[in-house]
């Protein structure tokens, strides 16, 4: 009798431990457990930590609560300026509700993924080229609006996202590269322009001084060769300026001064001066009135004398 109520107790008990090893399930701290008793949802969630389920009659399903990194996978589309364009992207989302997760959609990963796609090829329709390579905040925030309007009813709440790349065609990024490089040679043309404006300014200023005062010319002229001279060159060329000949003119009468001063001024300036060229050869006249040619060697005088 003994032997068989020990027999029962122990039979008991090890029913006992596999019916508590059933229906033991740990859920994780970020996690979420949903239990459906005979395939209907129970109201309760069931939290992290130790919990327990009914064998045979409850089915426990974890769902992560993380936040989920998901890529997008690469667009191909045409913009609203007609520009063909290959945009990717990356979206963040967790799920807020881990039962809506469960019974309103089948795989809510998969659903945001889709939905992201096709939002990325309606945002690429919509958008400019210029707005994808340099307003890309704006487009982001439109995409995210795009993509959580539906993730709601889903349990699923969208964080952030984030266009990665935008790739565009060889002869698009030529096209965009002669057009940069055009418009920094026109602001560096303008630059020079505004530089030499101000020097031509500056310049004109500096000659109302000169011609007021000429010494200052002279002076300006002594300051140019000292600092050639600084660069210890064996060879140094002086320009003699044209307003100190007319001085000299000016201040020498005579013709010997203007001898002088040509001169001067071919020794100064080689070629300033001009030589009178020889007079052509024209035909004499004789005293009868007659022309008579010119004779040039000895055959045309033996011609001359025969007529």
């Amino acid at each position: 009798m003994v032997e068989e109520l020990v027999t029962a107790g122990v039979a008991v008990l090890c029913a006992g431990g596999v019916y508590v090893m059933s229906a033991a399930r740990v859920v994780k701290q970020y996690e979420r457990g949903v239990v459906f008793r005979l395939g209907r949802l129970t109201r309760s969630v069931r939290g992290p930590g130790f919990t327990m389920v009914v064998p045979f009659v409850d089915r426990l399903r974890k769902v992560n609560m993380q936040i989920v990194t998901m890529p997008v996978p690469a667009q191909d589309g045409i913009t609203r300026d007609n520009v063909t364009v290959r945009v990717d992207a990356v979206i963040y989302f967790k799920v807020v509700d881990a039962a809506e997760a469960v019974v309103q959609v089948e795989d809510y990963r998969f659903a945001v993924s889709q939905m992201a796609q096709t939002s990325l090829r309606s945002i690429i329709g919509k958008s400019d080229l210029d707005d994808l390579l340099s307003n890309r905040e704006k487009l982001n925030q439109g995409l995210e609006l795009m993509i959580d309007s539906p993730a709601v009813g889903w349990g699923v709440q969208i964080d952030r996202v984030e266009i990665k790349d935008v790739s565009l065609p060889e002869t698009m990024k030529r096209s965009m590269a002669r057009q940069a490089e055009a418009d920094r040679e026109r602001r560096a043309r303008v630059i020079n322009a505004d530089a030499e404006l101000q020097a031509s300014k500056k310049l004109a200023q500096a000659a109302e001084v000169m011609s007021d005062q000429p010494a200052a010319l002279q002076l300006r002229l002594l300051q140019t060769v000292v600092a050639v001279a600084a660069e210890k060159n064996s060879t140094l060329v002086l320009p003699f300026p044209v307003e100190l000949l007319r001085f000299l003119e000016r201040a020498t009468p005579g013709d010997a001064a203007k001898a002088a001063v040509t001169q001067l001024a071919e020794g100064a300036l080689p070629g300033l001066t001009e030589t009178p060229a020889p007079t052509p050869a024209f035909e004499k006249k004789s005293a009868a009135g007659t022309p008579e040619p010119v004779v040039n060697g000895g055959q045309a005088g033996a011609k001359s004398g025969q007529d």
